[in-house]
């Protein structure tokens, strides 16, 4: 036999291996196929990566009844507080990615965090953005005793009074402290930060006048600002709040970058299959446009989400710009 004629000799065999691992090849593939059509078919768990009762878990829980309803399988809630967020974040992340565990992520676990702590274990690359829950304004408010009637006048007041006046936070690297030093940035101001355990008593310290100033959370100040207690001097965010109507934006008195809000939104692992991303979304969107999610969340000071995918993807990436810079700026490490 001549080596010639081996090829020819072996072609059937070699057509015939190919075959089979074709077959071996598909027949593997279709119980994946099947599940990712089938999504979901078992319990799915939001993780909070803050504490039950905050401003993160009541919206989640009232979305997760609506959105077990529509798909046919529990949705249950699982708090993961600690280390601002990172924790529950880097729990997601290192999930099986198979749309049964969903993050639902914040301003600060995932977009502050990336610069303000140098050992995370997770980066931007580990999630893919669903859409936006909920947002919550800032709200610029002083003592009602305060002499200070405008934004203009805080400024000049802290101009005229370097290291005086002191604005209280939620805690050191929330939106309510990273408000205060971009304020202190734009307007050349020496102010001192006060950071308290949660936004309650950092609230309560400017109601008594134990600080001067905070960007604080439409849900903790609104009240006292209606009950006489608090005086509102702007908002954050793109557009005045329904329930501040009379208030301007910082943007409108013409300070920089106060476009900015707190939210929340839906993230899942990178490497999720794109049915069961675009399923999972699309159930998402469809019970935050529903009237009782709307109003329930209107209720809270907050306002509904439900943005596309692409238009949240972004919103998240130029929130990590933003606040990223301030952070190196100000040099603000958490860690």
């Amino acid at each position: 036999m001549s080596p010639a004629n081996a090829p020819r000799r072996d072609a059937p065999r070699r057509r015939r291996l190919l075959t089979a691992a074709l077959i071996a090849c598909t027949v593997s593939m279709a119980p994946l196929a099947s599940a990712e059509a089938s999504w979901p078919t078992r319990p799915i768990t939001l993780v909070i990566p803050g504490a039950a009762g905050g401003s993160t878990d009541i919206p989640a829980r009232l979305l997760a009844q609506k959105l077990s309803e529509r798909l046919g399988q529990p949705v249950v809630v699982d708090n993961k507080p600690g280390a601002g967020g990172s924790l529950g974040s880097g729990i997601v992340a290192r999930a099986q990615p198979d749309g049964y565990t969903v993050l639902v992520g914040n301003t600060g676990s995932n977009a502050i965090n990336y610069t303000a702590y140098k050992k995370l274990s997770y980066k931007p690359s580990d999630f893919v953005a669903l859409t936006d829950m909920i947002s919550f304004a800032n709200v610029l408010v002083v003592p009602v005793k305060s002499p200070v009637t405008s934004l203009n006048q805080l400024i000049d007041t802290a101009r005229k009074q370097p290291g005086k006046l002191s604005f209280s936070s939620a805690g050191v690297g929330q939106t309510t402290h990273l408000m205060g030093e971009l304020f202190k940035q734009r307007t050349g101001t020496d102010v001192v930060h006060v950071p308290y355990r949660g936004s309650s008593p950092g609230t309560m310290a400017v109601v008594s006048g134990e600080t001067q100033f905070m960007f604080d959370n439409m849900t903790a100040s609104l009240a006292h600002i209606k009950d006489g207690k608090l005086r509102p001097l702007a908002v954050t965010g793109s557009t005045r709040e329904p329930d501040l109507p009379d208030v301007p934006t910082m943007t409108e008195l013409g300070m920089k970058d106060f476009n900015k809000v707190g939210w929340m939104g839906f993230f899942l692992p990178a490497k999720t299959p794109p049915e069961v991303v675009k399923k999972l979304n699309d159930n998402l969107i469809a019970v935050l446009k529903m009237p009782e999610i709307q109003q329930r969340y209107r209720e809270l000071g907050g306002r509904p989400g439900g943005m596309d995918s692409e238009q949240f993807s972004q919103l998240v990436r130029d929130d990590q710009k933003t606040w990223g810079e301030l952070i190196t700026s100000q040099n603000l490490q958490l860690d």
